[in-house]
């Protein structure tokens, strides 16, 4: 790629090996775009799926077939969006053809590796800052560059720059996120008080009100986006919908209410059709406003491109064509429609996103994938005082009252139980209600924002309201939202300073940078496949012991023994391993199974909370079960400190390099790990397969462990006044052991439990509570 300095071309055929090298620029803008599309996707994803899969207002194919419909009706909409990328964030007619085609190319890479680490590990991010930022940061870098060509006055910079309308966006942006917050809490506030939890009875005196609100807030939101971004739309067609904006509500207002009333003497769920037409309305903006993140740069690059060899001189002509009105191809959108769609099908990652927001706004407890800092916990300790603090001005009746009508706990579930709601369908009619309102008025007044941050917002702030985040889930939600929040900042300044680095190298290196970079994208790409793949496994693993609503006593306890049988499972072959990794001093392969220890947790911590909601279950049918059953739970917990403490000393032993076991030591506790490990073997077997053991045999052999610990004390004696092992030696020898015998001591316990709650042979009167 040839690289333009300010001066013109000396040969033709070094003018046509420029073009030509372009125009494999141009290809390879177009493959990105392809990559953008199904990474952008797949973040995006989130923002109209969340209130329709939460909610399981439908199967999973109805929902994906409504978003699909909405997305290809969005994308011939979007034609007037592509301008941003043209002339939104910099002036075209200030750069040459190959400057733009840098600035483009750097852009595109940053994005497709951005937006696809944020997607491996779950976080939903704005495509819009994205492209926004890296833009910037690609115009800003080539700006300085084009300006040290010149006279070195980097004053000049700002005068490639539309800085103006960037800090609009910017502004814009990070004024919805608060609106969209309060917003979302204080509507859905207001509806809990006039529906409850309960909300059926109440639905069908004034629902069909409520519901011609809600659906023409979307309904307008369809309006104003389809024809702001159509082509085939006037001026003057704009204009007459922003001035009779309470004339149309108003309409659409009492045409919707008088069609949900029909409905509801149908006994239909209004709430239904509600979310439905609201995920078509999401996906109809999305496809309407973020398509231009995915392709309008690649276009751009092709309509430089063109403007480019249809003059005379096209590697040192400004491209000024680019700041006029361009049209774009109906195929080319209706093609990234068609992409858009097959990704939101089949993209595994797309539902990774969609369960990091869907885990931070469900309504029942369970497990919290952030765990809580001192910021979180600084804001829940701030807003508990707050809540303190209007508990003593507002009336006491009052209060009652908001108690009374926001109980939680008459959460109804309308899915099925084998598939419980994340929330129920109230709130995710308020989630569509409040996004489209939002996003509808801002569009109307022009004011820029992203529809990421909007849904997401407002899915924080309707869950804040209904009280899911209890005292038990708070500062973790917290957390989460923060994280999240702090992840685009991050991705406004990793795209920023990414895309201006790209940039620089693709200017120095010319062709050389490009294929440098795409040789980065390709091993991001396979390396968070692999890395996505990996925690796809790993939560399969775990979602063994997810303990769905079973409804009898006896499969639930049957069920808890089962995922307690995989934890000894994973518990021994882990431990195995670990020892095998201190003997050899293999620091790797301990370094890989400490890290498992909190995975290993996790498991153990699930598989207690499902031992409560058996408790919880056996209470209410007055089953009959071993009164021991809830000392599981101390059982399995004690399992997997022991399993930690064992793992732990060893890697800091092997890390830290320290002298290894002697050879007798290791030969010792060989023999240790074979009796323990025939232990967890059979217990684990036992509770695998629901079958009695043989218990005496467990008995017999957890004796003969203590016979051999007792007499490799004895041995460990001698070789500390004999001075041939060291303190740290001595230290991890005696963690060892003691730890296996405790470990043995657990497991027998466990068994015992096991079979006193099936009716087996052992019912001590006495037993050992430590």
């Amino acid at each position: 790629m040839h690289r333009v300095r300010g001066a013109r071309l000396t040969s033709g055929s070094q003018a046509n090996m420029g073009i030509e090298l372009f125009a494999i620029a141009v290809g390879i803008l177009i493959a990105l775009a392809l990559l953008a599309i199904m990474v952008g996707v797949s973040n995006d994803a989130v923002n109209f799926l969340n209130s329709a899969i939460g909610s399981r207002v439908a199967p999973r194919h109805i929902i994906m077939i409504v978003a699909s419909l909405g997305i290809m009706a969005g994308v011939v909409f979007s034609s007037g969006m592509m301008e941003v990328a043209r002339k939104g964030i910099f002036h075209p007619q200030l750069f040459t053809m190959p400057e733009l085609m840098t600035i483009f190319l750097a852009v595109m890479l940053t994005n497709v590796i951005l937006l696809d680490l944020f997607n491996t590990f779950g976080f939903p991010t704005s495509t819009t800052v994205s492209i926004v930022f890296a833009l910037l940061g690609a115009a800003v870098a080539v700006s300085i560059l084009k300006v040290f060509q010149a006279d070195g006055d980097l004053s000049r910079v700002s005068e490639y720059i539309n800085s103006a309308r960037a800090m609009v966006i910017i502004a814009g942006i990070l004024g919805s996120v608060v609106v969209a917050f309060i917003c979302g809490a204080v509507v859905q506030f207001v509806s809990r008080l006039i529906f409850t939890f309960d909300y059926k009875p109440r639905l069908k005196r004034y629902g069909a009100v409520w519901g011609g609100v809600a659906m023409a807030s979307i309904t307008y939101f369809i309006l104003v986006k389809g024809s702001k971004g159509a082509t085939f739309t006037t001026p003057e067609v704009l204009e007459w919908i922003h001035s009779h904006t309470w004339t149309i509500l108003l309409g659409m207002s009492v045409a919707s209410a008088a069609l949900l009333q029909v409905l509801l003497l149908l006994r239909v769920n209004i709430l239904k059709p509600i979310v439905i037409v609201g995920t078509f309305a999401l996906a109809l903006a999305f496809a309407a406003n973020d398509l231009v993140n995915f392709i309008g740069v690649p276009l751009a690059g092709l309509h430089s491109y063109l403007a480019a060899i249809a003059t005379s001189d096209p590697l040192t002509v400004t491209m000024g064509a680019l700041a006029g009105k361009v049209r774009s191809e109906t195929y080319m959108l209706l093609i990234a429609g068609a992409v858009m769609v097959l990704t939101l099908w089949f993209s595994r990652k797309s539902r990774t996103v969609t369960e990091t927001e869907l885990s931070l706004v469900r309504q029942e407890e369970g497990e919290e994938r952030f765990e809580a800092n001192f910021l979180s916990r600084g804001i829940v300790r701030m807003m508990l005082s707050l809540a303190v603090g209007l508990a003593r001005v507002i009336p006491a009746a009052t209060r009652r009252l908001f108690d009374r009508r926001m109980d939680p706990v008459r959460y109804q579930v309308d899915a099925d139980p084998e598939k419980p709601q994340h929330f129920d369908l109230l709130r995710a009619s308020v989630n569509m209600m409040v996004a489209s309102a939002v996003v509808s008025y801002a569009t109307s007044q022009k004011l820029p924002l992203s529809t990421t941050y909007v849904t997401f917002m407002v899915s924080m702030g309707a869950s804040f309201a209904d009280r899911a985040w209890g005292r038990e889930s708070a500062v973790y939600r917290v957390t989460g939202v923060l994280t999240v929040i702090g992840g685009w900042f991050m991705t406004a300044l990793m795209a920023f300073t990414a895309s201006g680095l790209c940039a620089l190298l693709i200017f120095k290196s010319q062709a050389f940078g490009i294929g440098a970079m795409l040789l980065v994208v390709g091993v991001v790409l396979w390396k968070t496949h692999r890395a996505h793949s990996a925690r796809e496994k790993e939560k399969e693993q775990k979602a063994v012991f997810n303990l769905k609503k079973i409804r009898d006593p006896a499969k639930s306890i049957s069920t808890t023994f089962g995922q307690m049988s995989t934890l000894l499972k994973e518990l021994r072959e882990s431990l195995n391993r670990a020892l095998e990794g201190l003997y050899t001093q293999n620091e790797y392969s301990l370094r890989v199974e400490k890290a498992k220890i909190k995975t290993l947790q996790v498991w153990a911590n699930i598989i207690i909370a499902n031992v409560f909601k058996t408790m919880r279950l056996l209470q209410k049918s007055d089953a009959h079960v071993s009164h021991r059953y809830a000392q599981t739970i101390r059982r399995i917990q004690k399992l997997v400190d022991g399993h930690r403490d064992i793992v732990m000393r060893s890697h800091e032993h092997v890390s830290n390099y320290h002298k290894g076991l002697l050879d007798q030591q290791v030969k010792e506790l060989r023999e240790v790990g074979r009796l323990l490990n025939d232990t967890l073997l059979d217990v684990e077997r036992t509770l695998s397969q629901r079958r009695t053991a043989d218990h005496q045999a467990v008995v017999d052999r957890d004796h003969i462990l203590r016979e051999l610990a007792e007499c490799l004390n004895k041995q460990q004696t001698l070789r500390i006044q004999d001075d041939t092992s060291k303190t740290r030696l001595t230290i991890l020898f005696y963690a060892i052991v003691g730890n296996a015998m405790m470990l043995s001591k657990q497991n027998l316990k466990l068994l015992e439990i096991f079979e006193e709650s099936f009716g087996g042979v052992r019912n001590d009167a006495e037993f050992d509570l430590d």
